[in-house]
């Protein structure tokens, strides 16, 4: 773990030297000192790795509950609701379209199509809170897709688990979806009036007891979500939402800040473990169609949207490419499928078009001032800020 951690963190001093985000260089430490290449292997297993992973995704997701209110959120309403529908009927869409062109068959397209069609709330938040976007006009609306991709997830698992084979038949199916959902709307209910409660439950004058006690509250939600079918991150994000009503936030995100960080360096660099380099020549055709397919995808999603809530095409363009990272959802459900007996150029496929876009993705949305210019200006009304 120690060595994980150095490796991660020399590589992306080396990318913020030449004004790279962190990200993909987290990624290729994983990859450069995983079992897949050759040379030094810091982490034969990237398992033995698994949990602390699990912890910086948890952590992202909580940082990011607290830097939002539920009232913010309920304002956007419907608005944003339909943002990240009109977001998932293009990028599924189109991956169930591209899943099926493929030939590999129908229960591989349905696979493919949540894994390039769902973005990575652990990538999304990463670049939010790196770019310093997080005061951004558009990140409430990115916040909200996210949201929504992470509530579609719950249902399209339920919906996948026949051909998944993680249930018995569609009456299992609904049952997994109709508990989900109930811990959902329970979870919002509570963050919406059980803020006291939960300010009780976990303040502290002590920073070390407050410490335990918070971190044991997001674990413990983002626990209970992940064991009824719910995203451990959407567990994670709302255990979050809770706390930023308490008058105890402020601190909560002070203490938050370092385990974030390096946590979610482990997240990124175990990810890279499971990359094998020797598998991308199979798949690098169908993997480069469907990241420019993605590209066209997410940037079109951001101009709707930007239309939609009257914002400008910086706003356009800082949605499209941030919400373009694939992660911890595409990986889930390219092993949930090669582990079914399906197509097993599934996993590799996944693996490299994550790898690609989780490069690309925090590049374009780092450079996106500059790339807005080149969208048509009759698109949007208002002028590009700056």
């Amino acid at each position: 773990m120690g060595g994980a951690l150095l490796a991660a963190g020399l590589l992306a001093r080396v990318g913020r030297r030449i004004g790279l985000p962190t990200i993909p260089f987290f990624m290729a430490a994983g990859i450069i000192f995983g079992p897949n290449t050759p040379g030094i292997a810091l982490v034969e297993d990237p398992h033995d790795l698994e949990l602390l992973a699990a912890l910086g995704l948890v952590l992202l997701l909580f940082h990011l509950g607290l830097e939002f209110s539920l009232d913010d959120l309920a304002a956007g309403g419907r608005r944003l609701l339909g943002i990240g529908a009109i977001y998932l009927l293009l990028n599924v869409g189109g991956g169930l379209l591209f899943g099926l062109a493929l030939g590999w068959g129908t229960s591989e397209a349905l696979v493919i199509a949540g894994a390039v069609g769902i973005s990575s709330s652990a990538i999304v938040t990463k670049l939010l809170v790196e770019l310093h976007r997080l005061a951004n006009p558009e990140s409430r609306l990115i916040l909200g897709v996210i949201v929504v991709e992470d509530l579609f997830l719950a249902l399209y698992l339920a919906l996948l688990a026949p051909v998944l084979g993680s249930a018995d038949g569609p009456a299992e199916a609904a049952i997994e979806f109709a508990t989900a959902f109930a811990f959902l709307v329970a979870l919002v209910t509570f963050a919406r009036f059980g803020s006291g409660l939960a300010g009780r439950l976990v303040a502290s004058r002590d920073d070390e007891l407050l410490t335990i006690s918070f971190l044991g509250f997001a674990v413990l939600v983002a626990g209970v979500a992940a064991e009824l079918g719910v995203s451990d991150a959407i567990g994670a994000f709302l255990a979050g939402l809770v706390l930023a009503e308490t008058v105890v936030a402020g601190r909560i995100e002070r203490l938050v800040l370092p385990l974030r960080d390096a946590f979610a360096a482990l997240f990124f660099f175990t990810f890279g473990l499971t990359i094998d380099p020797a598998d991308a020549g199979a798949v690098a055709l169908p993997v480069a169609i469907a990241v420019l397919l993605s590209v066209v995808l997410n940037l079109a999603a951001g101009l709707i949207a930007a239309r939609i809530e009257g914002l400008d095409r910086l706003a356009a363009a800082n949605v499209g490419f941030t919400i373009l990272g694939r992660g911890e959802f595409s990986l889930i459900l390219a092993t949930l499928g090669v582990a079914a007996g399906l197509d097993e150029r599934i996993g590799p496929f996944v693996a490299l078009y994550v790898l690609v876009l989780a490069v690309l993705g925090p590049v374009l949305a780092a450079r996106s001032e500059g790339l807005a210019r080149l969208l048509p200006s009759r698109l949007l009304p208002s002028k590009v800020r700056g």
